[in-house]
């Protein structure tokens, strides 16, 4: 299965977890390690903390009517992220990155791997069509991903974080200040964490 939402299908044998190993103290968050005063805007399985020059959007798939992703966009630079489910032992990343540059390829664009400061990533080169005339074009950007405590998050950066590094250390900052809600619920692992709309409107 090929949908954008779920990460790659389980391979054989346990993959570690991939995650900074300041993880726990600089984030990406779990709910247990987050600062219970900051003024989170709470969007189910992510939380966001408001800072000037952000803009939050929600992604919603069209048939099911469900969100699916949280866009951010801040310092001139995209930011979608999604958390799944995750084993409690194993990691995610290692096989979903796999899985992204499968797809990738198939587009006819380009990746490669290479170590970023949020641990391994893909930088890609991926093909779009613009335009009413067809034109076509190609867009730069970057796949994070971060295994947590029975979670696992997804992030993929454009815009000026995909090439320049101030922006990208600003993106990278506000990846690490999200918060993941996995909740008590059972789940399986590589399901789409729920997400909801914010309770008070216009606070981003």
């Amino acid at each position: 299965m090929t949908d954008p939402t779920s990460p790659a299908a389980p391979a054989p044998g346990d993959r570690p977890k991939a995650a900074p190993t300041d993880r726990a103290s600089a984030g990406p968050f779990d709910e247990s390690e987050a600062n219970p005063v900051r003024p989170y805007i709470d969007l189910g399985g992510i939380k966001v903390l408001p800072r000037e020059g952000l803009n939050l959007r929600l992604e919603v798939e069209e048939q099911t009517k469900r969100i699916v992703a949280v866009g951010l966009d801040y310092a001139e630079s995209t930011l979608q992220v999604q958390p799944f489910a995750a084993p409690r032992s194993s990691g995610l990343w290692d096989e979903t990155r796999e899985q992204i540059r499968q797809q990738i390829r198939q587009q006819g664009g380009r990746v490669e791997e290479r170590e970023g400061p949020l641990g391994p990533e893909l930088l890609a080169e991926v093909p779009v069509v613009a335009g009413a005339e067809g034109a076509s074009g190609k867009r730069i950007a970057r796949f994070v991903g971060i295994d947590g405590p029975r979670w696992f998050l997804r992030g993929v950066i454009g815009g000026a974080a995909a090439a320049d590094v101030a922006a990208a250390e600003k993106v990278e900052d506000l990846f690490r200040s999200l918060v993941v809600v996995r909740g008590s619920t059972p789940m399986p692992p590589r399901d789409l964490i729920p997400l909801k709309m914010p309770a008070a409107p216009g606070s981003a």
